[in-house]
C-alpha cells in the first residue's frame, strides 16, 4: 500500500510541474521564433530572384518582418512560366534548421522547391541539372508554414538559391506566387565557428550525464 501511496505523490508532483511548464512555454512562444530567426543576417540587397513579375518583388517578401509574415503585399509572382529562382545571401555562416513559407491554397502555390548551398552561378538550366542539397514538397495552404531542414546538410551556408520547379497546378497555371519566406538557424560570424563547435561538443557528455542520473534514481525506486 504505502509504495502504491508514494507513487501516487510522485505522480501529482510530476503532473503539476507539467502543466507549470507548459504555462511557461506558452506564453513565450514567439520567443524562439525570434531568437533563431535569421532576417537579421540575410544581404537584403544582394538577394537576385530570376523570372519575377515585378523587379525587386523577391526581395520584398524576404524583408517581411515576422510581424509581417501574412501580409497579403508585397508579394512574388512568376512572369513567363510558373518557375522561380532566387538566391540569397547571408551576411557570415549559418546552420539552417528550417525554412518559413507563406504561399496559398490556390494552384498558384509553389509545389517542387529545390535548395542549394553555397551557389552563386545558378541559371534555370543549371538549376534543372543538378543535383540540389535538398528537395521539400511545399503544402498548398494559406498558412505560414515551417519546414524543416535536414541540418547536417546545412552547415557552413553562406548563400542559399532556392529553385521553385513547379506549382500545384500540373501545369495548368503559369503563376506561382509566394508571400512571406524565411530561415530559422545559428548564426556566427566566420571567426567564431571553431568556438561554437568546441561548445557543441562540451555539451553532451554533460547531457549524458544528467540522463544517467535520472536512469539510476528510477532504478533505486524500482528496486525499494
Amino acid at each position: 500500500m504505502s509504495s502504491h501511496h508514494h507513487h501516487h505523490d510522485h505522480g501529482h508532483d510530476h503532473g503539476h510541474g507539467h502543466s507549470h511548464g507548459d504555462g511557461h512555454d506558452h506564453s513565450h512562444d514567439l520567443e524562439p521564433a525570434l531568437q533563431s530567426n535569421l532576417y537579421k543576417q540575410i544581404n537584403f540587397e544582394g538577394i537576385t530572384t530570376l523570372n519575377e513579375a515585378e523587379n525587386g518583388s523577391g526581395a520584398a517578401i524576404v524583408q517581411k518582418t515576422w510581424d509581417e509574415r501574412r501580409n497579403d503585399q508585397p508579394v512574388l509572382e512568376s512572369d513567363a512560366d510558373e518557375q522561380l529562382l532566387m538566391h540569397i545571401p547571408f551576411a557570415g555562416s549559418c546552420k539552417l534548421y528550417s525554412l518559413i513559407i507563406r504561399t496559398s491554397d490556390s494552384d498558384s502555390a509553389p509545389q517542387t522547391l529545390k535548395l542549394f548551398r553555397n551557389r552563386d552561378d545558378m541559371d534555370f538550366s543549371l538549376a534543372s541539372d543538378l543535383k540540389p542539397t535538398q528537395a521539400l514538397t511545399l503544402p498548398k495552404s494559406n498558412d505560414v508554414a515551417e519546414i524543416p531542414l535536414n541540418r547536417a546538410l546545412w552547415n557552413g551556408t553562406t548563400s542559399i538559391t532556392l529553385f521553385f520547379e513547379d506549382n500545384h497546378s500540373g501545369g495548368e497555371e503559369d503563376v506561382t506566387r509566394i508571400s512571406y519566406l524565411g530561415f530559422k538557424g545559428d548564426f556566427m560570424a566566420l571567426n567564431r565557428e571553431p568556438v561554437h563547435v568546441l561548445y557543441e561538443a562540451a555539451a553532451n557528455p554533460k547531457d549524458h550525464k544528467v540522463i544517467q542520473g535520472l536512469t539510476n534514481t528510477h532504478e533505486s525506486m524500482s528496486g525499494q
